[in-house]
């Protein structure tokens, strides 16, 4: 039988069947992988599987059916591999914090890079409004406005007071969205007002450099009353692009993509070449010399090995 992977733990996998029978818990059959793609997950959730139950033991997962797409990020530990956040997804939602702790924008632009790079459609949920003075919100709109420019649709919510909620309601309604974001940014808390039939732990900000302490260890997949799921993932550190090469890395910039079809060079990398139009554009401030660095440190990464 066929059936769709509602929550992983990387060792244990629970499917619910097509046939609309009882949720199984499963193990991977073997040491299948996913074709093409070296991971340190095999099955995600979001994945379609092929199931074979066994009387008196847990059920095997025999094979995984084509993903029409994926989210990836590099192992922090194996900087060659790869590991999968989620399958066959509608939209990824990255939650940000401007502070307590506060999300870099190169962490936000590498999760849109990762976004286009697997064509999945993205946007930027800015949370703990109700935490932010006046100079923290003028930072914030500035963000705002530098994300939108490009073309990302932006959300600006209090989880905690419950401001902006039905809006993004609107937007998650009907589709399957993978919410990821760093540990503490208040994504617990946001699924708790999103899905109130199930309880996510939440946990207090560590005062070890304010970063967020771990409240989810697996992912799982979690229904909307609206309709739709959300995916939910551990929180995470960093991203990594793989498999790309230097002169491909300006096509998952949106903006240094358009302006690139003006550098003298085909292959430009945007670093040094003569006839940079993407470079003459950073100088002119027409592109954002944050997304510019951010750009230039996924560069680095490829020609020189280093993960961030």
């Amino acid at each position: 039988m066929e059936g769709l992977v509602i929550k992983s733990t990387g060792s244990s996998y629970w499917v619910l069947p097509d046939d609309g029978s009882d949720v199984l818990e499963c193990k991977i059959k073997g040491t299948f992988r996913t074709k093409g793609i070296r991971t340190t997950n095999p099955v995600v959730v979001g994945d379609r599987v092929v199931v074979e139950e066994k009387d008196g033991i847990l059920a095997l997962i025999t094979g995984i059916c084509d993903r029409k797409n994926v989210i990836i990020r590099r192992a922090s530990n194996l900087s060659k591999q790869g590991h999968i956040l989620a399958a066959n997804v509608d939209l990824a939602a990255l939650i940000i914090t401007i502070k307590l702790p506060e999300t870099s924008t190169i962490f936000i632009d590498r999760f849109l890079a990762a976004a286009e790079s697997y064509r999945v459609p993205s946007v930027l949920v800015f949370n703990k409004t109700d935490l932010y003075g006046e100079d923290d919100l003028l930072y914030l709109d500035a963000l705002i406005a530098l994300y939108e420019n490009i073309g990302y649709k932006c959300f600006r919510i209090s989880a905690l007071n419950r401001e902006g909620i039905e809006e993004l309601k609107s937007e998650l309604q009907g589709k399957i969205t993978l919410l990821s974001g760093n540990s503490g940014v208040g994504k617990s808390t946001l699924l708790n007002v999103l899905q109130p039939d199930v309880e996510v732990k939440t946990g207090d900000i560590s005062g070890y450099h304010n970063k967020g302490m771990h409240t989810t260890t697996f992912s799982e997949m979690l229904p909307l009353p609206e309709g739709g799921f959300i995916i939910d993932t551990p929180g995470i550190k960093g991203f990594g692009l793989l498999e790309v090469t230097p002169e491909e890395a300006g096509h998952y910039f949106r903006e240094i993509f358009e302006t690139s079809q003006n550098c003298k060079f085909y292959n430009c990398t945007h670093t040094h070449e003569p006839g940079c139009a993407v470079i003459a554009a950073v100088e002119a401030l027409a592109i954002n010399p944050s997304r510019y660095h951010s750009y230039l440190s996924i560069i680095e990464e490829i020609t020189q090995g280093k993960y961030r």
